[in-house]
């Protein structure tokens, strides 16, 4: 029982230690909230004076990990708003499936064995998948972007968690429009300041994309009208 105390526990440590470097940190921060919830719970029981049934606490992690998972990846293949909720969340599933298919391992027949080592092994190899997808290829720079507005629509502009930080790590190489964006939506905001130097500086590089003329009007018209809208407390502090 400890032992899983401690697996839902250092996996919401994680979630939330990853969350504070995610465009939007919700996503992680609820996974987190459930699993360390969890982990108290199954601290407590440990002093229970009814002991716990021993399949309790692997079928949670394949509950829990398992629809977790299931909402991580549908952000990290659809939305794109995250990437580690379904890879921190597989380890809790695939943990859970090992605990629940080794029960009784001397016990089952040969097919039986066969049969659930087979299962594993998919899983394992799905939870390698979302690893790399999640914690080696990261976020996309469109996801920054998307953030970056959403920062800027809150009036929160500057300091780490500032619409500035964002849109500055929302570059693709891949995806020339996408950067023409990011440097647009940076170049408003600091003549919105009178930064002269940095709005010199994005409107240089924007000219490398094609100027004002590669951005979407909309686009434009968007971070004008928050700009307008919201003032824009300094965050620098944070």
């Amino acid at each position: 029982m400890l032992v899983w105390a401690a697996l839902f526990g250092i996996v919401s440590i994680g979630l939330f230690w990853y969350a504070r470097h995610q465009p939007f940190p919700d996503h992680g921060n609820l996974a987190a909230s459930f699993y360390l919830f969890t982990s108290m719970i199954l601290f407590i029981a440990i002093s229970s004076p009814r002991e716990t049934s021993p399949t309790v606490p692997p079928l949670l992690a394949v509950v829990l990990g398992g629809w977790f998972t299931i909402i991580g990846g549908y952000h990290m293949g659809r939305t794109q708003r995250d990437v580690i909720v379904a890879p921190f969340s597989g380890i809790i599933l695939v943990a859970g499936l090992f605990g629940l298919v080794t029960s009784g391992w001397t016990e089952q027949t040969p097919t039986e064995q066969i049969g659930n080592f087979v299962i594993a092994s998919i899983f394992v190899l799905l939870e390698i998948y979302l690893l790399f997808r999640g914690l080696v290829v990261g976020i996309q720079g469109i996801t920054w972007s998307q953030s970056g507005l959403r920062q800027l629509e809150r009036g929160l502009i500057h300091g780490p968690r500032g619409a500035i930080s964002h849109f500055e790590r929302s570059w693709d190489m891949e995806d020339p429009a996408l950067s023409a964006m990011a440097h647009a939506a940076l170049a408003l905001i600091h003549r919105s300041f009178n930064h002269e130097e940095e709005y010199e500086n994005h409107l240089k590089r924007l000219d490398r994309f094609g100027g004002w003329n590669a951005v979407d009007p909309s686009w434009l018209e968007a971070i004008n009208n928050r700009l307008k809208n919201h003032e824009t407390p300094d965050l620098s502090q944070e």
